[in-house]
């Protein structure tokens, strides 16, 4: 593995990772309002 591919992975991965967890984070608050407006427990 040559450094520029080493490097171009270590900056992107956590720009990867964060995208996933702001989908997620996204989606979980996204049903937690709609609950939250129907009066209803999340689980």
């Amino acid at each position: 593995m040559t450094p520029f591919w080493l490097t171009t992975y270590v900056l992107i991965w956590p720009v990867i990772v964060a995208g996933v967890l702001a989908f997620i984070a996204r989606a979980f608050f996204k049903e937690w309002l709609d609950a939250h407006r129907r009066g209803e427990p999340m689980i």
